[in-house]
């Protein structure tokens, strides 16, 4: 696709949330400095790592990168706990210096192509927002019933499809969605997480084009402990919760509130239904009786308005 070149540089924050991950920071931000842009010529860079540590443990870190990453490399401190605040912060910062906001997170690395794609995609369709993959690696040994179930593999699409949601931790937005009017994520969802799920939907309903790009792709590191069943199943319950949660922001018609109830139970009776057969046929079926029976659950108490602060205790993701 030919684009009519800019005479003017495009410029771009790279927003890292990071809480208490020093080594996966560190990768990151090596990572970034291989980055490569054969589709864009001029570009003017800036990193910006905002720290959710009440200690600020990332402050000497970013002070030694400083002197080896190759853009401006900018660090900021949120104490207020939690992910939607992190961002927030990382969005204030980056109107005030570039057009476009790219994120990615602490526990992932580029590939040499990675922002070059989003800002290719984002150009030849006029995007509010391009999101792409994130392709697992497992730290250790991943189990059989992790990989054939597949709880590990995230969602693709072909470059240029449209999409209405999607995860943050690969993402460009054009800096011209946001607005003075309110913060962009949902700081009740600091805690629990799924702002970003809900910042999408709420663009998508504002006919905000969002974008997929399959070529820009991240890597995400899964350490030993997130391999377990009670990881996987904490996850699909707080997922499922999050998104009762947004449909209850967005659409809170009884019709809408009686489907996902209806989805809910139906989710929880094929799980029970199936725990019979995984105790005959494997752990991997079992694993999935119990990840149907968590997702409807979560369902139900999202409707409810109750929801699951995974972060409470621990840092994003």
């Amino acid at each position: 696709m030919c684009l009519a070149p800019r005479t003017d540089p495009t410029r771009v924050a790279v927003c890292i949330a990071t809480y208490r991950r020093s080594q996966g920071l560190r990768r990151l931000l090596r990572s970034l400095n291989e980055l490569s842009f054969p589709h864009s010529r001029m570009l003017k860079i800036e990193i910006v790592v905002v720290d959710n540590d009440p200690a600020g443990s990332a402050r000497s870190l970013c002070a030694d990168a400083a002197a080896w990453v190759k853009w401006p490399l900018h660090y900021l401190h949120e104490p207020r706990r939690g992910i939607s605040q992190v961002r927030n912060c990382a969005v204030a910062f980056s109107r005030t210096v570039a057009e476009f906001t790219a994120f990615i997170d602490d526990d992932e690395v580029a590939t040499t192509n990675w922002l070059d794609e989003l800002l290719y995609v984002q150009a030849a369709y006029d995007a509010d927002a391009v999101l792409g993959p994130a392709v697992r690696i497992f730290e250790g040994p991943a189990p059989e019933w992790a990989t054939r179930g597949k709880y590990f593999e995230g969602q693709r699409h072909s470059t240029g499809d449209l999409i209405e949601h999607g995860g943050i931790g690969n993402a460009l937005i054009n800096n011209r969605v946001f607005t003075d009017a309110q913060a962009p994520f949902d700081e009740r969802l600091g805690l629990s997480g799924g702002e970003d799920t809900l910042f999408f939907l709420r663009l998508a309903r504002l006919n905000r084009k969002l974008v997929w790009a399959d070529d820009a792709v991240i890597h995400e590191f899964v350490p030993c402990d997130r391999t377990r069943v009670r990881w996987v199943l904490k996850r699909v319950y707080r997922t499922a919760n999050t998104w009762s949660f947004c449909e209850r922001e967005l659409q809170p018609s009884t019709r809408t509130l009686a489907v996902r109830a209806a989805k809910g139970l139906v989710r929880v009776g094929m799980g029970l239904l199936m725990l019979p057969l995984g105790l005959l046929l494997g752990r991997h079926v079992l694993v999935r009786a119990l990840w149907y029976v968590s997702y409807g659950l979560g369902n139900l108490t999202g409707l409810l308005g109750l929801r699951y602060d995974a972060y409470r205790n621990a840092g994003p993701r």
